[in-house]
């Protein structure tokens, strides 16, 4: 068990989801960026998802795309990541790392795990990685005790999501819209029905939803199906839109307005 699933477990037991707050590694600035991941947790996030910035990112959204050109131009690379990971997890949080795979096959694999698990963290979103090619990842995360955590989209199967959450631990991630990510003006049933289908399929495992998640009323209603609701892009936007000390503020108070009762 990892502090990713106790925290999930704690939040089934107490009838409300887990939230999930993602933010970029170096945007503005590597410290500045853990200062906002603190304050997150402050606010309420009961996971960190810590986000590697990434040349290629096919699958984010223009706000992360912007947050990870300034990354990028900062020279933000996977120790940085590390390190944010690190003081996210001694802050008290349950924390993952979402990267692209060529990250991860550029640090090394097997070093990577390791280092990764000497950080605290719980494991890793790996969206460009899917379960028939990760024979090399399972093996190392298994060997380090870290969660895999896959993607299932409404385009899946049935079969690919039921071997998708046979593959994955910690959760499965549900990306219920088609294309890339962001802010959303509306929730569709699109979420709703993805996770109950994963949750067919016999697997016993949590499901948490990304879907652009910006306000209180959008997250209460994910939240009303899914076990975690996972939200980025409205957290990167503060610090993009703020890069001082006004957005970590600005991200606190988000997390305050989005995190469920305790």
């Amino acid at each position: 068990m990892t502090a990713l699933s106790d925290v999930l477990a704690a939040a089934k037991r107490d009838d409300r989801f887990a939230l999930i707050g993602g933010l970029t590694v170096g945007c503005p600035s590597v410290d500045l960026s853990i200062d906002a991941m603190l304050a997150m947790v402050e606010g309420g996030c009961d996971v960190i998802e810590v986000c590697v910035p990434y040349s290629d990112p096919v699958m984010d959204g223009p706000t992360i795309q912007a947050a990870d050109e300034i990354a990028l131009r900062n020279g933000v690379s996977m120790t940085d990541a590390l390190r944010a990971a690190k003081a996210a997890s001694d802050a008290g949080a349950a924390v993952v790392l979402m990267t692209y795979w060529n990250m991860v096959e550029r640090y090394g694999v097997e070093r990577f795990a390791a280092d990764l698990a000497a950080t605290g963290c719980s494991g890793v979103i790996t969206p460009d990685l899917i379960p028939e090619e990760a024979a090399e990842w399972t093996a190392a995360a298994d060997k380090h005790d870290l969660d895999k955590i896959f993607l299932v989209a409404p385009s899946s199967t049935d079969a690919r999501i039921a071997s998708t959450a046979v593959a994955s631990r910690g959760f499965v991630y549900a990306t219920a819209v088609m294309g890339v990510t962001g802010p959303r003006e509306t929730v569709s049933d699109a979420a709703e029905i993805l996770v109950r289908r994963t949750r067919e399929s016999g697997v016993d495992i949590p499901v948490c939803v990304g879907l652009g998640v910006s306000n209180r009323e959008q997250a209460a209603t994910i939240g009303a199906y899914a076990d975690g609701v996972i939200v980025a892009s409205a957290f990167v936007r503060k610090l993009l839109d703020h890069p001082d000390a006004t957005g970590v503020d600005a991200i606190r108070a988000l997390a305050q307005e989005l995190a469920p009762a305790r």
